[in-house]
């Protein structure tokens, strides 16, 4: 996949004519006096808070004008990644027409490089690749941030925000476990478990295809939700994607997917992220989780895929002929097995990066080990492909620098909410931002009921599913499944997908 770095001129260019609009010097001025710790701790803005909403918002942007550019930003951040697939069309468009501009210039002995070679790379068609990659969406916007914040306050405040302020730790960890789930001892012995439930069924597409999607997910109690997400992905594209669905029960199978991961998690108190920040300060425990939450999931992730099952079933049946068809045909590979100590090393690894997942010097550390013994096992592991986690953590670390300046906005509308109205708003905000920041933002609300905790947790988990950006496993399992969608996976695809997932859910866990 083709990578360059000159796209982020694009995104300073419309950076500065935002901040032209928007960053008039009286503006500026303003929020550089009113800003001595950024960002603003939501607890100063009490003083200036309304019992209107609107009038609180207002309020708030009048103390620290640059909230609204924040968040403007994230906005156009959002609308890009609707727009991704275009981005990735006008790439072709350009690749196709430097092609044919090159070959007509070889014909007539044309120019080329100072190295007499032909320039092969269509600069404008490589900028438009990159500006299309979903991952690279909010790290480009990112840049634009960091010229906002340099016109209203100054370098320093840059450093102290990305620097010390933004925790990092979920993007690397991710970044850490789905390079080790995605490892063939892994695979393969993930592989061979969910097999011997798919035999209950004969080992049949339909079958496959119900297995993964309902033991991986909650297997992500345990191994957490991006391990979980990475093997069930990997697994889909062998014995799903691979056969070449419909783009309609594509995009089903991802939406269900995502929100099957999305509250699979919430058996334990410790592998979903939007859990994980509610687990100390409401001293919520693993049988508290599921208790309250895990077996309701558990119906939710039943009955949400046996429904799709059965929509789907006749589809099911003629990927199954399609499977028979071409094992019938195929020839037997050299796939040798792994032995058995590696996989159990392998398997060590995960467990201690799960276990110090809130310490990134030590799970960094094992990480650095485990590369060394999979190069001293080279010949036992597949292809350590490290740019999709790369790009998968890239896409979360911007993703939380510009999701930690929407507090001001965030925090007032949950304060305001009842608990079904709290339950839907969370599950909207989800959308459109990382259900882990809602539900951390929801720790800072005093007053909280047991209830209206419940609410705002459950609806952070139905709605993990809606987007790519709701859930912080959602990018990896995009990351491996996109290739099977033409064009790339799009947001309006992924939500008619998620949405009967994402009902059935909030049934399970609101109603049971």
């Amino acid at each position: 996949m083709r990578r360059s770095n000159p796209g982020s001129g694009v995104a300073v260019r419309a950076a500065g004519l935002m901040l032209g609009l928007l960053g008039t010097p009286a503006f500026a001025a303003a929020a550089a006096e009113s800003a001595s710790v950024f960002p603003r701790p939501l607890a100063n803005y009490a003083a200036t808070d309304a019992p209107g909403l609107g009038a609180t918002l207002l309020a708030r942007i009048e103390a620290e004008p640059f909230n609204v550019v924040a968040s403007i930003i994230f906005l156009l951040a959002i609308g890009h990644t609707f727009l991704t697939s275009k981005f990735r069309h006008w790439a072709h468009h350009a690749e196709a027409a430097h092609a044919a501009r090159l070959k007509a210039e070889s014909a007539q002995g044309g120019d080329t490089n100072d190295d007499g070679t032909p320039d092969e790379v269509s600069f404008k068609g490589q900028i438009l690749h990159f500006l299309g990659e979903v991952e690279a969406v909010f790290g480009i916007w990112v840049l634009a941030l960091v010229g906002a914040m340099m016109w209203f306050f100054n370098w320093q405040t840059v450093l102290d925000y990305i620097g010390h302020t933004v925790n990092y730790t979920e993007p690397m960890f991710v970044v850490v476990i789905m390079a080790m789930a995605a490892t063939r001892p892994v695979l393969r012995a993930a592989e061979a478990t969910l097999r011997r439930v798919a035999a209950l069924g004969r080992g049949t597409t339909g079958a496959w295809w119900l297995v993964i999607l309902i033991v991986a997910p909650v297997l992500g109690s345990f191994i957490t939700e991006p391990a979980a997400m990475t093997i069930a992905a990997l697994l889909l594209a062998r014995q799903f994607y691979a056969l070449k669905p419909s783009p309609r029960f594509a995009y089903a199978t991802l939406g269900l997917l995502f929100v099957n991961i999305s509250v699979g998690g919430t058996f334990t108190h410790f592998a979903a992220p939007p859990v994980l920040m509610v687990a100390g300060p409401w001293n919520w425990d693993t049988p508290f989780m599921f208790l309250h939450f895990g077996w309701k999931a558990l119906i939710g992730i039943l009955v949400a895929t046996l429904l799709y099952y059965v929509i789907f079933r006749r589809e099911l049946a003629a990927l199954e002929e399609k499977r028979v068809a071409h094992a019938a045909g195929a020839v037997a590979g050299n796939d040798a097995p792994v032995p058995a100590w590696i996989t159990l090393v392998q398997l060590g690894f995960m467990a201690f990066t799960v276990a110090v997942a809130h310490y990134p010097p030590l799970f960094i550390g094992g990480f650095l080990f485990f590369l060394a013994f999979s190069q001293a096992t080279a010949h036992h592991q597949g292809k350590l492909d490290l740019g999709p986690p790369l790009l998968v953590g890239f896409f979360l670390a911007g993703l939380v620098v510009h999701g930690g300046l929407q507090g001001w906005w965030i925090e007032p509308v949950l304060k305001r909410l009842e608990e079904v109205p709290l339950f839907l708003g969370a599950t909207i905000l989800t959308a459109v931002n990382d259900n882990a920041a809602i539900t951390y933002l929801a720790t800072l609300v005093p007053g909280f009921t047991d209830e209206l905790k419940f609410a705002v947790v459950a609806g952070a988990v139905t709605g993990g599913g809606l987007t790519v950006i709701a859930n912080a496993p959602n990018p990896a399992g995009q990351a491996i499944l996109q290739r099977f969608f033409p064009g790339g996976v799009g947001p309006l695809g992924l939500l008619a997908g998620a949405l009967v997932p994402t009902v059935v859910m909030g049934l399970a866990l609101m109603l049971l």
